[in-house]
């Protein structure tokens, strides 16, 4: 399965996501403000859509209105207060993937 991992800057939270779970689906990660923000491509790859806040979700909405609306978009609710690989950041990952295994089969 196709994962993509979007947080703002694409260098904490969905980074440390997109290495953590490449062992159990295909992942990459996006940013939305960031200097190469997530393109369209990106969206089409994905089969699901992992954001780390619902401000993401309604931003992806509004950048790619008819793309969106096809996509599976998942919200992880995980505030932007970590570093890369911060392991209570990995954690909560963990756990908060785990509550939508049933989206990930």
């Amino acid at each position: 399965m196709n994962v993509l991992f979007v947080c703002n800057q694409n260098q904490n939270r969905s980074k440390t996501a997109e290495g953590l779970f490449s062992d159990q689906f295909n992942t990459k990660s996006a940013g939305l403000y960031n200097q190469k923000p997530i393109t369209e491509k990106q969206l089409s790859w994905a089969e699901v859509v992992i954001v780390m806040e619902e401000e993401q979700r309604k931003e992806i909405a509004r950048r790619f209105p008819k793309l969106y609306l096809q996509k599976r978009v998942l919200s992880l609710d995980i505030p932007d207060i970590y570093h890369f690989g911060d392991s209570q950041l990995i954690e909560m990952l963990r756990s908060k993937v785990e509550e939508y295994s049933e989206f990930l089969l």
